[in-house]
């Protein structure tokens, strides 16, 4: 059904991240869930869970069950998604708008990279044209010969037409070790981004799917692997915030301990194998089946290009700075004001100067960030990794608080056979029933 003048769509209003990573838990849990099994799967906020669902409840035909204690369970068709895509605008253009950043973003890597090659040609060209007017034709045929069969070395022209390729990253090339040269230059000055991006996501799934998984009952210890911890936290206040997005709540257990317990985790509608006693200590590792359980960051790399094509940049950039250095001095060396060809090189010249010192400037202020950024990541992921070692090999106090919290674990199955109430029911039916319990209660 098409969307009328007037009417919205409320998985519109979503952050397209949290509707896909709620649709995904939803179809992992075969359409069939609770905010808290959505939450745990897609590692989203429990408000953020519960209006996903609802939005894509009222959008696609899903309805609602409610369970003999008062669970509501959201129930999705087979098709909900084609029901959606057939509903939502913003679903069919999300997909242009990522192929035309895709596509700006390659086309801003072939640039810079062209933009070397121009800039090498221009230099030159004008630092042959200040010579050849000093000197006679014939100096100038020789000149312009060895200059030519030098950049030759490098690049050859006809190569442009495959750097230019739109449809770079589609095809396989090949010889597979060989980068595109022009996407070399930019993954040399720029590096390839950020190689921890969306990393948080996965944090918070990797968390949520941790504790449904062991009954929604952990311990600090076992939340330690996933988090971020500064020696300056004092006790266990580096699990506040898994407490405040999953509305988890401490209880002390007889001995003592503080244990963390996430109730929404406990009630789910798909049936799940929880961590049992044995699995404390040594088999902690093959505990929970499919559940990471430590959380890495990744280092920054400088650049993905190998030696040659590193050294082959350096190269091309250090022949232009050259370039630029001679070019500059005779530019300031000529008598006469310049024309033609060369006024606009004496125009752009700044420009030409600036890309020639950030060629190497930017790679330099680079590595330098990433070798504290990597210090930092190489600091959080051992200290990840000595709790996590901790879990395989507990001492003897933290064994007994495991062992405790898997008492404590609780994970409640809703089954088609405690439904009371379902909003998928035929109205017909339902208003029936409504007339029957009136003419009871009456005789009553």
């Amino acid at each position: 059904v098409g969307v009328g003048p007037g009417r919205i769509v409320e998985s519109d209003k979503l952050p397209a991240d949290v509707r896909n990573r709620a649709m995904d838990a939803v179809d992992a849990c075969n359409r069939r869930v609770t905010i808290g099994d959505v939450a745990g799967k897609a590692g989203l906020k429990l408000n953020e869970a519960q209006k996903a669902l609802q939005a894509l409840a009222a959008d696609t035909d899903g309805f609602l069950e409610v369970s003999d204690e008062g669970d509501v369970l959201y129930v999705f068709p087979n098709n909900y998604r084609a029901k959606l895509a057939a509903k939502s605008f913003r679903l069919k253009v999300e997909p242009v708008i990522d192929k035309a950043k895709a596509a700006a973003e390659y086309s801003i890597r072939v640039l810079f990279g062209t933009a070397l090659i121009a800039s090498i040609v221009i230099v030159f060209t004008a630092i042959i044209a200040i010579l050849s007017s000093k000197s006679d034709d014939d100096d100038r045929g020789r000149r312009r010969r060895s200059f030519d069969s030098g950049f030759n070395i490098f690049i050859s022209p006809s190569d442009l037409f495959w750097y230019w390729d739109p449809y770079y990253y589609r095809r396989r090339r090949v010889q597979t070790d060989k980068m595109n040269f022009i996407k070399s230059v930019f993954s040399f000055v720029f590096g390839e981004g950020d190689p921890n991006q969306g990393i948080e996501e996965k944090r918070w799934k990797l968390i949520g799917e941790y504790i449904a998984s062991n009954g929604g009952v952990v311990t600090a210890e076992e939340l330690a692997p996933y988090l971020d911890i500064d020696r300056t936290m004092s006790d266990e206040s580096y699990v506040l915030p898994v407490l405040l997005r999953f509305d988890g709540q401490p209880e002390i257990d007889e001995e003592g301990n503080i244990l963390y317990r996430f109730p929404s985790f406990q009630r789910t509608a798909a049936s799940q194998r929880i961590g049992r006693k044995e699995y404390v200590g040594r088999r902690w590792a093959d505990a929970i089946g499919g559940v990471e359980k430590i959380f890495r960051e990744k280092k920054w790399e400088f650049s993905k290009t190998n030696m040659s094509e590193r050294g082959m940049a350096i190269g091309l950039g250090g022949l232009n700075l050259f370039g630029v250095i001679i070019l500059g001095a005779m530019l300031q060396e000529m008598a006469v004001t310049p024309n033609g060809f060369l006024k606009f090189v004496a125009y752009i010249f700044p420009l030409l100067q600036i890309y020639a010192g950030s060629f190497f400037a930017i790679p330099a202020v680079r590595w330098f960030l990433n070798l504290q950024r990597n210090a930092d990541i190489e600091k959080r992921n051992r200290t990840r990794e000595k709790y996590a070692r901790a879990l395989k090999s507990p001492d003897i106090s933290l064994r007994r608080k495991l062992l405790s919290a898997r008492d404590m674990a609780q994970k409640t199955f809703i089954g088609q056979d405690r439904i009371v109430y379902s909003t998928d029911r035929d109205l017909i039916e339902q208003d029936y029933e409504a007339r029957e319990w009136e003419k009871r209660f009456r005789e009553i």
